[in-house]
């Protein structure tokens, strides 16, 4: 049998404010179920293939949200910020009254793929160390790279306070001053600080794929979408 739930209920779930206020939109008119204007809080609905809008604003109903956000820079990974936006400001309130949070956190300046939902299970599995979901970085360098640079990458630099030398997975050069990066670790800067033990500099820092996600060319800076079926297989694989 379907799950179902009272309409009150549902928008609350959604994030689309508290019981109360959800009680009051429905009995003045502001919201639709599946294209037909519903007056009722009590109304009970099949949960699957949801779709209700409010105050004419289309919205599926998801059971628990997963999306992806493009991260401009001079924007902070945090609900409480201390210099820049937060990059909760960049998504819908009722994403954000749901309590989603982003797996794991790119510095002010960093930019790139951001995984953001309110599956506690999934966050979990895509942020342990455990599992070392690898991690693609964009790096562009203050000096030209060399070949003896991106050997002691692979081989392991040593970082101030860390036990033994720190090795990326993977270099390659895209140009003089520009190579990929890829971490199955996510140590304190650590991209910032295994280019400076290369006597380098970080100019710019973007990430452009977790495990087998790729960061979109058409999802502009700033921007967010639900991640697709397809987007949690490949994420699932990257395990």
């Amino acid at each position: 049998m379907a799950k179902t739930l009272d309409l009150e209920r549902i928008l609350h779930n959604q994030g689309v404010g508290s019981r109360k206020l959800c009680r009051i939109m429905i009995l003045n008119e502001e919201i639709t179920v599946n294209g037909e204007l519903c007056e009722d809080p009590s109304a009970e609905f099949a949960l699957e293939n949801l779709r209700f809008t409010v105050k004419g604003e289309p919205w599926d109903y998801r059971e628990k949200s997963y999306l992806m956000l493009h991260k401009p820079s001079n924007y902070e990974c945090s609900h409480k910020t201390q210099h820049h936006p937060t990059i909760y400001s960049l998504l819908p309130h009722s994403l954000v009254e749901r309590g989603v949070q982003c797996i794991g956190r790119l510095d002010e300046d960093t930019t790139g793929l951001i995984l953001i939902s309110d599956d506690g299970q999934f966050i979990h599995r895509m942020s342990s160390p455990k599992h070392k979901v690898p991690k693609v970085y964009e790096v562009t360098c203050k000096h030209p790279v060399s070949q003896a640079n991106i050997h002691a990458l692979l081989g392991g630099v040593q970082l101030v306070d860390e036990p033994t030398p720190i090795a990326a997975l993977e270099v390659t050069q895209i140009s003089d001053n520009v190579i990929h990066m890829t971490l199955a670790e996510g140590k304190y800067h650590q991209v910032k600080r295994m280019v400076a033990a290369i006597a380098n500099r970080v100019e710019e820092l973007k990430r452009i794929q977790i495990g087998e996600l790729k960061l979109p060319e058409n999802l502009a800076v700033g921007e967010w979408r639900w991640l697709s079926d397809k987007d949690l297989e490949k994420l699932n694989a990257s395990k």
